[in-house]
């Protein structure tokens, strides 16, 4: 079990990471195609009014943040399923999302939640 030093080190790190990505830029998702980090990471998806949608991160996926995001444009998600009635496509219709590349597994999950 981590002594208390240890978990506040862990909570520091992942505060100083939510800074990094809301601070991240804001990227329209495009008309066509998409470019986004192919590492490991978080991103937050954004709804034409600025209103979070989504928070997801990247747990497995050789392709990191691009495939996840390229996932939920063609309704490969169950948040597209659910949230946006299985039509990934809006999300080119004045969406927008960030995000920050974090290599750490454990460190990617608590910043996700």
């Amino acid at each position: 079990m981590p002594g208390p030093r240890k978990k506040t080190r862990e909570r520091e790190r992942v505060a100083e990471l939510y800074s990094k990505l809301i601070a991240a830029p804001l990227v329209k998702f495009p008309a066509k195609g998409l470019e986004a980090p192919m590492q490991q990471g978080v991103y937050v998806i954004y709804s034409p009014k600025g209103e979070v949608l989504h928070v997801g991160s990247t747990p497995s996926g050789l392709l990191g943040i691009w495939q996840r995001l390229k996932n939920h444009l063609h309704r490969a998600s169950s948040f597209t399923k659910v949230h946006l009635n299985n039509n990934g496509a809006i999300l080119r219709t004045g969406y927008s999302f960030r995000c920050l590349i974090v290599a750490n597994h454990r460190m990617r999950a608590l910043l996700e939640h």
